[in-house]
């Protein structure tokens, strides 16, 4: 079910879209600040400029979608946490509202029909991580044909193909990457995942609003689905540059890195991440620094640093006992098969064996039971 709700909710993902309506230039100004301050998590700031943009403008919809944006990277530095979730859905209750209001007086109002879109499709991504499934299906198949309608209605903003290069991509891959959904996707118009790139791309580079959506969304398919980890890292680099504080870029940064396997850069961009969760920084819960302590304990053991490496499993582990409420996560899982890896190199088999069968008592995470299998009936011994 989640694959078909986020192809159809993919396509919204508009938030710096559509305001190419706005003439003023204070408006145009105040709009694109705010958007710097939203991916550089300075909230109070973001929120400050979109205040104000509602206040001087209460029947346009930017300033409200813009503040239930902030709310967005809210929940979304923290994702488990649904304390920003009501705020979050009454906002964008204001911007459909508002959108109905001028669609009302004209039906091909571009500004509205891309906001409304949006806000649905906003709405629609948050039921799906909360789960709520009928219901992010539902304004998934509402937000849909909105933004074809306001896409067909300007075909000469680069903003746009924000919006039709994530559907384009997201219509071919998901397919593929889940075929048991064809026949569910079998009302969906056929996507072309070389066309989405393209769009993209152009997006990220000539795009007025949408140019930092389109360079996150490249980032996140040339990591996921394209495994090209070197385009992934250029972007990756470029968001993390400009907005030095969003942990997610910072994450991915690191991510790139691992998956490219240069473990000098690894550490690096670890280390300062759990120095920043130390800090309690914003955006760099217990979650994020998880992540880093487990790719750090990959450092160590790379280089044989064992008891360094153990005690970035450890803590690890720990952060995992805390955040795994409901069943043991892939980190733990993997964490621990790790540590049993390191207890061989060290010579304690009997601490080994133990590590092996507490990963076979967990829920399987990759090929975590077929090493933990392995490494019972002969010890692990590193290649390097």
């Amino acid at each position: 079910m989640r694959p078909v709700v986020f192809l159809l909710i993919f396509v919204t993902c508009v938030r710096e879209v559509s305001i190419a309506q706005v003439a003023d230039q204070e408006f145009d100004d105040r709009t694109k600040r705010g958007i710097e301050y939203i991916y550089n998590l300075d909230f109070e700031m973001a929120e400050a400029e979109f205040t104000e943009l509602a206040r001087t403008r209460p029947n346009h919809p930017a300033g409200h979608f813009f503040l239930a944006m902030v709310q967005w990277w809210k929940i979304l530095i923290d994702i488990e946490n649904e304390q920003h979730d009501r705020h979050f859905y009454d906002s964008l209750e204001k911007v459909i509202d508002l959108c109905d209001e001028l669609l009302e007086r004209n039906n091909n109002d571009v500004t509205a029909l891309f906001f409304k879109g949006g806000a649905i499709g906003f709405r629609g991504r948050l039921r799906a991580h909360r789960s709520d499934w009928l219901a992010a299906a539902n304004d998934g198949r509402r937000a849909l044909p909105i933004v074809q309608e306001a896409s067909s209605l300007d075909t000469s903003n680069y903003d746009v193909m924000l919006g039709t290069g994530i559907y384009n991509y997201y219509a071919e891959v998901i397919p593929e990457e889940y075929p048991f959904v064809k026949p569910l996707l079998l009302f969906v118009p056929p996507g072309d995942k070389r066309k989405g790139i393209e769009q993209l791309t152009t997006a990220s580079s000539k795009g007025k609003y949408a140019n930092i959506e389109s360079a996150y969304f490249l980032m996140q398919i040339y990591y996921q689905y394209e495994k090209d980890y070197q385009k992934a890292l250029v972007l990756a680099l470029s968001l993390q540059t400009r907005f030095p504080n969003n942990m997610l870029f910072h994450k991915y940064l690191g991510r790139c890195y691992v998956s490219l396997g240069n473990w000098p850069q690894v550490e690096v961009v670890f280390t300062e991440i759990t120095a920043r969760s130390a800090r309690k920084q914003r955006g760099y819960t217990m979650v994020v620094e998880r992540e880093a302590e487990y790719y750090l304990g990959m450092c160590a053991m790379n280089v044989r640093q064992h008891e360094a490496a153990l005690k970035h499993f450890y803590r690890c582990d720990e952060l995992s006992r805390r955040l795994d409420t409901s069943e043991p996560s892939g980190f733990m899982a993997m964490t621990n098969l790790k540590v049993g890896m390191i207890y061989d190199l060290l010579a304690k088999r009997d601490l080994a064996i133990q590590q092996y069968q507490k990963v076979l008592g967990m829920k399987q995470y990759k090929d975590s039971y077929r090493q933990a299998e392995l490494y019972l009936k002969t010890p692990y011994l590193q290649e390097y």
